[in-house]
């Protein structure tokens, strides 16, 4: 998949919170049971790890996550190693998580990446592979706001201090439309209401807020409850693509268990892969996920428009990672970060090669 050229704005990140939930889940159909976790018979373990901790958020723009553990890709190429799995709110949180060893690899926004590759000064992370593009809406109250002028000192949320959302709507507000907001209290010509994805249609409802710039299932739950969107992320990108998630691992966990991560990463390629061959049953099989982790299964008119506004994709968009961190500069929310080497698609591009697909690329900011 070509690289995306640079796009008009960009995001940042701040400090992360705590992990949210955990969540164990198994494999397979035609294997024993141990300890509530399938293994296939006869499976050995992979780098000889009783286990790989994984990581991703609770949220359709990170469906090659949610179909691989429900579908059971990942315990498949990870044999008799258990598939461990950790769900979030935010991607602050997961990289929290991250860097405290708590998960080895993870579903996680390209803000708190580039924040977590930054406040390690390039010790603790990769990222190692892309998973989504697309997917993140500003959703208004029509009654409030027509258009996107009318932002304008209205209370808008955002999943998270310093996510991926959130920075993206902080850059919009000061590079589109020159207005002013201090980031770190969200008060200002717009307000920045952070709020849990799960908080969020309630405060919306209750007119506590009167918008949101949300990721998928979030903003089609928004627009079920009678909000409409006023701007589609992606319409600011070049080529409309932009990533949206990555596939990230500790540098310890690569460099000790190179095996264990090719496997993930396979997974993930054969997971896209079946999801663009059975969109349908992708769906259905996100969303049984969704209902094992959240508690609660998407209803058909907030699932199907969220399905239909992201794009799985093994390329992690590396250009647009680039631009997002320069922005977030300019925006005040990050030191000018060196990105070398934030990048390291070796494994995935042999796993691409063995399957007949072209490499993608790290945009320069790869190991040398």
């Amino acid at each position: 998949m070509p690289a995306t050229t640079a796009p008009r704005r960009a995001l940042a990140l701040l400090a992360a919170l705590p992990l949210l939930v955990l969540a164990g889940c198994g494999y397979g159909s035609q294997a024993k049971d141990d300890g509530g976790v399938r293994i296939a018979a006869g499976a050995e373990k992979t780098d000889g790890l009783d286990s790989v901790r994984i990581g991703y958020l609770g949220n359709v723009t990170h469906a090659t996550a949610l179909v691989g553990n429900q579908k059971g890709f990942f315990q498949k190429e990870l044999g008799a190693t258990e598939a461990k799995y950790a769900v979030f709110n935010a991607g602050p949180s997961a990289i929290e998580a991250l860097n405290s060893g708590s998960i080895d690899i993870g579903w996680i926004g390209p803000s708190p990446a580039v924040n977590g590759y930054a406040r390690s000064e390039g010790r603790n992370l990769r990222i190692i592979g892309g998973s989504a593009s697309g997917g993140v809406k500003l959703v208004v109250n029509p009654d409030e706001i027509k258009s996107l002028k009318d932002v304008k000192g209205k209370r808008i949320a955002t999943p998270q201090l310093g996510n991926t959302q959130d920075v993206a709507l902080l850059n919009w507000i000061a590079a589109e439309q020159g207005w002013k907001v201090d980031a770190q209290s969200g008060k200002g010509d717009v307000t920045v209401v952070r709020s849990d994805n799960k908080v969020t249609p309630g405060a919306y409802e209750s007119g506590s807020v009167d918008g949101a710039w949300v990721p998928e299932p979030t903003a089609s739950r928004l627009v079920a409850q009678g909000g409409t969107v006023l701007l589609d992320e992606s319409t600011l990108w070049p080529d409309e693509e932009f990533v949206t998630t990555n596939i990230v691992v500790r540098q310890e966990f690569l460099e000790e268990h190179p095996k264990a991560v090719a496997a993930v990463l396979k997974a993930s390629v054969d997971t896209n892969e079946w999801i663009g061959a059975h969109p349908g049953e992708a769906k259905a099989a996100a969303n049984k996920q969704l209902e094992k982790d959240t508690g609660k299964a998407l209803p058909a008119d907030v699932l199907d428009p969220a399905w239909k506004s992201i794009r799985v994709t093994d390329d992690p968009l590396a250009a647009t990672l680039a631009a997002q961190a320069d922005h977030a500069v300019e925006a005040g929310l990050l030191e000018q970060p060196d990105l070398d080497g934030i990048y390291d698609l070796t494994l995935l591009n042999k796993v691409l090669k063995a399957k007949g697909e072209p490499a993608v690329d790290d945009a320069g900011l790869g190991v040398q």
